[in-house]
């Protein structure tokens, strides 16, 4: 039995960082609530998103105690990168990073430079033989020119959620690409991939990471073998209960926007129940300033374990 989760902690980030708290106690506070909740799920392996400094996830694994192997990704333009951590050594450490071979430079803005590359590198390690590739796709929360969170008007709205749809599709596109060459070079590969997608189960970008469609779970054709199978990756959404079925809330809504998919080797051995997000005690519910809680405990996402048999 393995339990594996994922978490974005929000801004993870020490006191003396740009983006961190204001003093000690507020990151002892926000450290506090983290570690109570990673110690109360206990997994044995653990994606995390959002982290700023890596001393501040070494941290919060110290208050969680016991041994804990770790790697990080490179960070993004604001200091935040994507960790796996576990309590077994990691191998075959890799970053996923420029766009899949044949996608044209992206537009991310109104300036007419393309982007060829995730904003934030995914990451790969092997953990016990299983293939653990964790990601922190470009947020649907647009941040407009010179830092606002507002835009001037509403085709500037448009234009940039338009710019954050581009740049997410390929990043999906690019973490599926790595996926896939997974899968191809070993057969019936246990791989998961798991992380922030912000976005829901049926966006365009989710499918886009799952491969060949027609076998999801709860669907007739997920009792029928075919020849997509070893290509595949299940969303295990479906696994969570439904009174759990959401990983934030915007605006006074739910949605799960945090996911764990798993390949063929590995989706027969996660039971209806087996994942859950009802870790982290209550939800905040948040808007579209993430700096309304630069000093607040805790997290704005819930996290999402599933636990193999």
């Amino acid at each position: 039995m393995v339990s594996i989760a994922t978490w974005n902690v929000e801004n993870l980030f020490t006191p003396n960082a740009d983006s961190g708290p204001d003093g000690a106690a507020e990151f002892a506070a926000k450290a506090d609530a983290l570690a109570a909740t990673i110690t109360a799920m206990d997994p044995d392996v653990l994606a995390l998103q959002e982290i700023g400094d890596p001393e501040a996830l070494d941290d919060v694994l110290g208050r969680v105690g016991g041994t804990w192997h770790v790697e990080t990704a490179d960070p993004d333009g604001r200091g935040i990168r994507v960790a796996i951590a576990a309590r077994t050594p990691l191998s075959q450490v890799y970053q996923v990073g420029p766009f899949l071979d044949g996608l044209r430079p992206v537009q991310i803005d109104d300036t007419a430079v393309g982007e060829t590359a995730m904003g934030r590198p995914a990451l790969h390690a092997v953990v016990d033989g299983m293939h653990v590739l964790t990601c922190h796709l470009k947020s649907k929360l647009l941040t407009f020119p010179g830092g606002r969170f507002n835009p001037r008007d509403e085709d500037e709205r448009a234009r940039f959620a338009t710019y954050a749809l581009f740049r997410r599709a390929a990043e999906a596109a690019t973490v599926r690409a790595a996926a896939t060459t997974i899968l191809t070079a070993a057969d019936d590969a246990p791989v998961v991939v798991l992380g922030d997608l912000n976005d829901t189960v049926d966006a365009a970008t989710t499918q886009l990471l799952a491969g060949p469609p027609g076998s999801e779970i709860g669907t007739g054709g997920y009792t029928q073998p075919d020849s997509g199978d070893r290509q595949r990756l299940w969303n295990l959404a479906a696994r969570i209960p439904e009174d759990q079925r959401f990983s934030r809330i915007y605006r006074g809504r739910r949605e799960l926007i945090d996911h764990i998919l798993v390949s063929h080797a590995l989706v027969d051995q996660i039971a209806d129940g087996a994942v859950t997000t009802d870790h982290a005690g209550a939800t905040p519910s948040i808007t579209d300033n993430p700096a309304e809680r630069r000093n607040t405990p805790g997290s704005d996402h819930r996290p999402v374990m599933a636990i193999t048999s």
